[in-house]
């Protein structure tokens, strides 16, 4: 009697631990995509800062414009998930340049 116990009862717990590494493994994958999302909005927010370090260095102003800054120093802006909010409030400060990202594109999943 036991024996048939102990294979109903690991035939009972094979399949949850199954699925208990299944849903340990999606956790983990959903953190490492919220991790490398966050280290692309990081990135590109460096990129636009190095960019308008960069034009202040090479022409004594700040860029008048984030258009500016796409059009003369390279910067590439994937606007399907990030929107990128540029105040310049002088040509000799800095500009303030937040990126936010796009939550519509997660909302459509």
């Amino acid at each position: 009697m036991k024996r048939h116990a102990r294979k109903f009862l690991l035939s009972l717990f094979t399949p949850l631990f199954a699925v208990g590494i299944l849903l340990y493994f999606l956790a983990a994958l959903e953190n490492l995509s919220k991790d490398q999302s966050l280290e692309d909005k990081q990135q590109l927010e460096t990129a636009l800062t190095r960019a308008a370090v960069a034009c202040y260095a090479a022409e004594g102003i700040y860029p008048p414009s984030l258009e500016y800054l796409v059009e003369h120093y390279g910067v590439q802006i994937n606007t399907d998930l990030y929107t990128v909010k540029y105040e310049l409030f002088a040509s000799n400060l800095m500009p303030d340049i937040t990126v936010l990202e796009n939550n519509y594109e997660k909302t459509k999943k």
